[in-house]
């Protein structure tokens, strides 16, 4: 069920791109980056920087749902493939304060009405394992590590 935030939650313009990325990487680095190796902070950097990625998000290929505070990004989302949660960060003075749970409703809710899935997918850092298990994600498999990136893979029925 949506909370009612005092933010506002939508999809992000084309032009908002490079803070929605310079958000993650911020994030990552506050939270994330001491559980990972060296290869796994050049491999998370180069994903959110490739242009690659950037021109399937200008497609609409790549969807990002974020949070402002006022005019400032204070969380985004981002989908690829239809179903899988590939970018979740908010914000650490924003943390415990809905925005990543509203992020998840409203991307869950698009992926169902709008595209039609049935179940979302992410690969949860050991920093977001327990957020994602308190809105109702389950594990799909044990903890694995690729490239450096240690990760969780669960899903969330719809």
């Amino acid at each position: 069920m949506e909370q009612e935030l005092p933010y506002e939650i939508r999809f992000a313009g084309r032009d908002e791109w490079e803070e929605a990325m310079g958000l993650a990487w911020k994030t990552f680095l506050e939270f994330e980056a001491d559980d990972y190796t060296l290869e796994g902070i050049r491999n998370f950097e180069d994903f959110i920087t490739d242009s690659g990625l950037k021109r399937m998000f200008d497609m609409g290929a790549y969807q990002m749902i974020s949070a402002f505070d006022q005019r400032k990004m204070i969380g985004m989302i981002t989908l690829r493939n239809e179903m899988h949660i590939s970018l979740l960060f908010v914000d650490r003075s924003y943390h415990r304060h809905g925005v990543g749970r509203a992020l998840v409703e409203r991307m869950a809710d698009y992926a169902k009405t709008e595209l039609g899935q049935e179940r979302l997918t992410v690969n949860a850092s050991p920093y977001g394992v327990g957020f994602y298990h308190k809105i109702g994600f389950k594990d799909l498999e044990p903890e694995k590590q690729q490239d450096g990136i240690i990760y969780t893979p669960m899903y969330y029925e719809l």
